[in-house]
């Protein structure tokens, strides 16, 4: 017997991922199919797991790196009872992680992204666990303050869906005075998202003649654009701060610190995203 032919009569699971046919993209296609009672998508029960991400997943599955009561599964939808099936991803069983959430407060020049080519400070290497969690959004990295990460895909999915976002409030200052026109201007909202935000909160903290400190609280909005509609009223921005998501403040966390958030401040984020709280 040839080599192939020993391939051919070996067990997927057995074959090395590098030697398995290429799945049809179109094994991907699972939108429009809902769960059948008490299962869900095969591809979100790894993300929960910590496997990857959820589209990272789904090319695993159809790729044939994932196994369900020992058989592989090679399409999408898939469905898995989280209770009753056993799972396997390269031939090793898959656990849920306990879910954790915590909140740092970000320094500038740290990333939010889990990998990055140029070796950057990764906002996760701040946050002591031993369970892969993301950062929930982004913050650029001249932006410090209040990131929320956890290994809560759904809540991650949520809280970054436009349907759910919550207000977020930040400290921007800007050099010389801004008068209450340009305030004014900077309120309007029809620059946020491509004209989709609504108006901002603007509260000045202080103004003199060196620099404007305003407290600013967007939501629907893309914080990145901050800058950029400072700009366009005249205004430099010199920093930008996120000090609270929602009602979660930075109370209690110093710069480059997380602290796991309470179980009360977990309840808020899923009420408010429209998740059951357990």
């Amino acid at each position: 017997m040839d080599t192939q032919d020993k391939q051919s009569h070996q067990p997927m699971s057995k074959i090395h991922p590098s030697l398995r046919p290429r799945a049809n993209k179109s094994k991907r296609q699972s939108k429009g199919t809902k769960p059948p009672t008490g299962k869900v998508r095969l591809q979100k029960f790894l993300a929960e797991a910590g496997i990857a991400a959820r589209r990272k997943c789904e090319e695993m599955i159809v790729e044939g790196l994932v196994e369900v009561n020992g058989k592989v599964v090679e399409s999408l939808p898939a469905f898995v009872e989280p209770a009753k099936d056993t799972v396997k991803v390269n031939g090793q069983k898959v656990r849920m992680p306990q879910r954790v959430y915590f909140l740092l407060n970000k320094p500038k020049n740290v990333i939010c992204s889990n990998s990055d080519p140029q070796g950057r400070k990764r906002a996760i290497d701040l946050v002591d666990t031993p369970f892969r969690v993301v950062c929930v959004g982004r913050l650029d990295t001249e932006t410090s303050g209040a990131i929320i990460l956890t290994n809560d895909s759904e809540l991650v999915n949520r809280m970054t869906h436009p349907r759910y976002e919550l207000p977020r409030t930040y400290e921007i200052r800007i050099r010389g005075s801004m008068d209450d026109v340009a305030i004014e201007r900077f309120k309007q909202g029809s620059w946020l998202s491509g004209g989709k935000g609504g108006r901002a909160e603007v509260r000045v903290i202080r103004r003199n003649n060196v620099e404007t400190m305003l407290e600013v609280t967007i939501q629907g909005g893309l914080h990145s654009e901050l800058r950029l509609v400072m700009h366009r009223v005249g205004f430099k921005v010199l920093s930008i701060r996120r000090t609270r998501i929602g009602t979660i403040t930075l109370k209690d966390t110093p710069l480059g610190c997380s602290r796991p958030l309470t179980k009360a401040q977990v309840d808020y984020l899923k009420k408010s995203t429209g998740m059951p709280i357990e």
